[in-house]
């Protein structure tokens, strides 16, 4: 884990100058890019899994797209995204910076570190071990609490630029210095995440709340992003975390056997499927687990690390 200071002048990595004049080209200057997709570097075979394997091929992960996480707070969408997180370390080596604004370095860690061992209780040698294997991995921006958002898109082009970064978490929009009420200026950011995406390549995941419905028990879908109506519209995938808590209502079988989230792809704007996974959730590890009686994973660091387990 390495931190990424609050001191740093971000906003000088982000600025909106553009020659209107220089962006207008011939169509064929984009034909060698089109052959990369279908058949290069960018080709759906690069895609990242997020690492289970009823996900794969229906939803990877993409370079250059914004994907909005959501759900009701306290259904775990922070929880889910730490395990893709991870899971895409793991499985891809990809490069990952989380702005956790809402909760602080260490406790993020601490979560990643019982998803990573795979046990509720990592030892000392064990988390380590994990936080040396995070180095050249894994960055925190060390900040909590609101940021401006001008310097919060800053902090995008920066990892982008400085680090290399892959992936850059947000968590979340309502921490970014936007008025619960200003729907401009949300959208003006989104639209500039959209934006830093796209011309850098790296993926940004912003965590979104959603708006309280009718009762907890009925599934939000795509609509209920809470803020301006251009979040969904913009954002190149929507993913939605929803806790089953008509599961704490049934008797003590049928609660085993019912799926303790539901994980929705409402919206995936570069391939043709939507859809639903249903998980458990293993509490001590903080794992979503793709089927019922599912056992928790382990990271394996090094030959050594295998056993601290």
């Amino acid at each position: 884990m390495q931190l990424i200071a609050d001191n740093t002048n971000f906003e000088d990595y982000f600025d909106e100058q553009q020659n209107d004049a220089a962006l207008v080209k011939p169509a064929s200057e984009w034909c060698e890019q089109v052959i990369d997709r279908f058949h290069g570097a960018n080709s759906q075979s690069s895609w990242q899994s997020i690492g289970w394997n009823k996900t794969n091929g229906l939803f990877d992960l993409r370079p250059g797209e914004v994907t909005i996480w959501a759900g009701v707070n306290g259904h775990g969408k922070t929880t889910f995204l730490s395990n893709v997180m991870l899971n895409i370390m793991n499985d891809h080596g990809a490069k990952v910076c989380l702005a956790s604004l809402e909760m602080k370095p260490a406790v993020s860690m601490a979560k990643m570190a019982r998803q990573a061992i795979g046990t509720g209780q990592p030892t000392v040698e064990y988390i380590r071990a994990f936080h040396k294997w995070t180095d050249g991995r894994l960055w925190i921006f060390d900040k909590v609490g609101k940021v401006a958002p001008k310097r919060m898109l800053g902090v995008a082009t920066y990892v982008r630029k400085e680090l290399g970064i892959d992936h850059l978490v947000i968590d979340s929009l309502m921490k970014c210095g936007l008025g619960t009420d200003d729907y401009t200026a949300q959208k003006d950011f989104v639209d500039s995440l959209c934006a830093i995406a796209m011309d850098t390549g790296l993926h940004i995941h912003l965590v979104c709340h959603m708006r309280k419905g009718e009762a907890e028990t009925k599934a939000p879908d795509k609509f209920d992003v809470k803020g301006a109506g251009e979040i969904a519209d913009m954002s190149d995938n929507i993913v939605i975390v929803w806790k089953n808590v008509r599961k704490t209502s049934k008797d003590e079988k049928d609660q085993n056997s019912d799926p303790d989230a539901y994980v929705r792809v409402a919206k995936q704007r570069h391939f043709e499927w939507e859809g639903s996974w249903a998980f458990w959730f293993h509490k001590d590890t903080q794992q979503f687990l793709e089927f019922q009686g599912g056992r928790p994973t382990c990271v394996t660091l090094d030959a050594q690390a295998s056993a601290f387990h």
